[in-house]
């Protein structure tokens, strides 16, 4: 087989598995950024939806820095991961889940009965939102 009939090949199978893959996983994003109080369009934005996860789970934005640096990065990727897991009152095991088949768990996230508890990464306003259903992160965090 030549080397033009392999990429074809390749290409044919990243079209008809992996680009459905990639829709689905972006569209469970895009509804579980709606859940969280954010516009679901900011999904689709590479980085900027990063960013936002951030600022859904309650974590600083430069995290994004750690979460580009080589091997290390999977870690920050991870711990963000698992406290969007737990935003939603989900596990660890849910948080195995996003990880490892996020096309299936994002949409499950997204489509779900599960609400928002508030960014699990920030304790205060993670109690916060679940006493009050209401936090102000410009205001609130200033007067602690």
């Amino acid at each position: 087989m030549n080397t033009a009939a392999i990429l074809g090949i390749m290409l044919m199978m990243f079209l008809f598995i992996g680009l459905p893959l990639i829709i689905l996983m972006i569209v469970g994003l895009y509804k579980t950024f709606e859940k969280a109080g954010e516009e679901g369009w900011k999904a689709i934005i590479p980085v900027y939806n990063i960013i936002i996860l951030l600022q859904i789970t309650g974590k600083p934005w430069w995290w994004i820095f750690l979460m580009f640096i080589p091997y290390i990065g999977i870690i920050w990727h991870v711990w963000t991961v698992n406290m969007l897991s737990k935003s939603f009152g989900k596990t660890e095991g849910f948080t195995v889940g996003l990880v490892f088949l996020p096309f299936v768990f994002y949409m499950i996230l997204g489509f779900g009965s599960d609400k928002y508890l508030g960014p699990y990464g920030d304790p205060a306003a993670f109690n916060a939102h679940k006493t009050r259903n209401n936090f102000d992160f410009d205001n609130d965090l200033l007067n602690h």
